[in-house]
């Protein structure tokens, strides 16, 4: 248990008085890259209004379409077969957003409170009174026994079930300040970009903090990318034999923390290729780009940043979910690409839906899924 603790502070990332404070909000409701060949001629590049309508004009989008072309254009000093094109992505505040609180979190604290009557026992546990009151004080105090909660509500169920959880309150949850389910708080630009990627020959995946269980339910209809392109934290599961029939069933432990320094790890076994383009936002995505960046190749690391307080959030050095410092510090000596959110970005989410993604009839993205 012990060891669970210390892996899911890493993973959520935040100080325990955070925590506190967002359960109850949540509970109440720029450089270039060296390595890329010169400027190609404008006759060669694509139309950037087409491939990436929601980019605004500017070095960013600029950037992108000029690697693609590059790194694509049989003959360029920069070409790259299509069995190496790899692009990996974070999820959380790359691919969606992640403000007040990461949104796999919220999942796990309603998950504690739908497994409350199975355990009359909690009805003495400060967190848990802390938590059922929204009493912010009380929980600002009391991290170490939710952390216990939440071990226990997210586990012991076979695969298949949890599965159908994360399926039901994604169908039916909904951010607190958008009222919007929270598969609908997806990046229009980010998955503009991910079909031309694919349609270019690049394979894209997916590595990020959170667990691959939560993230494998919506990938491929949300992003085109399918399951066995997600790279992420996982849970212990084990074999054994329920009701004459066999099932994995998740144990209170976990087995790999795919955040940080885990990152380059995940992907060296997961992909066996070393990424020629890397999307992040934050510092726990610091070593992926790095990984990426170190390659003698054509490469592009690119971090968007949070500034767009109106149409999203803004925040970055000081933030406790999604902390931009050092990642942004290495980017500007480095030249990467600071993507702003603000000045970059026509639109930040898609239009609204009337229905839930599960029922079939989003369509947050239209083209190049990924077969």
């Amino acid at each position: 248990m012990h060891r669970l603790r210390n892996a899911l502070d890493r993973l959520l990332g935040y100080a325990t008085t955070l925590v506190a404070a967002m359960v109850i909000a949540a509970c109440a409701s720029s450089g270039g890259n060296t390595s890329v060949a010169p400027a190609s001629s404008p006759q060669a590049m694509p139309a950037a209004a087409a491939v990436l309508p929601s980019w605004r004009e500017g070095r960013s989008r600029d950037m992108i379409i000029r690697f693609v072309n590059d790194v694509t254009r049989e003959g360029s000093p920069s070409y790259v077969p299509a069995a190496e094109r790899i692009a990996v992505f974070d999820n959380d505040g790359t691919l969606w957003s992640e403000q007040p609180l990461y949104f796999q979190f919220v999942f796990m604290l309603d998950e504690v409170k739908a497994a409350a009557p199975k355990h009359p026992e909690w009805r003495n546990n400060p967190a848990f009174r802390a938590l059922a009151a929204h009493d912010q004080a009380a929980l600002a105090g009391q991290h170490k026994e939710l952390m216990k909660l939440i071990a226990v509500a997210n586990s012991g169920m076979t695969v298949d079930e949890y599965d159908s959880a994360i399926r039901a309150w994604l169908a039916s949850a909904k951010h607190p300040r958008f009222g919007r389910p929270y598969t609908e708080l997806v990046y229009q630009p980010q998955l503009e970009l991910l079909a031309y990627l694919r349609a270019n020959g690049f394979k894209t995946y997916i590595v990020s903090g959170g667990t691959i269980e939560f993230m494998r339910v919506f990938a491929q209809r949300v992003y085109g990318i399918p399951p066995e392109q997600v790279i992420g934290s996982s849970q212990i599961v084990k074999y054994e034999m329920r009701d004459g029939k066999p099932a994995l069933v998740r144990e209170p432990k976990i087995d790999f923390v795919d955040d940080g320094p885990g990152k380059p790890v995940g992907i060296y076994r997961n992909i066996g290729r070393r990424p020629l383009l890397a999307f992040g936002n934050s510092d726990g995505d610091l070593q992926m780009l790095q990984y990426t960046a170190a390659q003698p190749g054509p490469h592009l690391a690119l971090i968007v940043h949070h500034d767009d307080a109106a149409r999203e959030f803004a925040y970055d050095r000081q933030s406790k979910v999604g902390k931009l410092d050092k990642a942004w510090d290495e980017a500007l000596a480095k030249g990467w690409i600071v993507v702003s959110m603000k000045d970059d970005w026509n639109v930040i989410y898609p239009p609204a839906r009337d229905s839930s993604v599960f029922s079939g009839a989003c369509g947050c993205i239209a083209k190049g899924e990924q077969q």
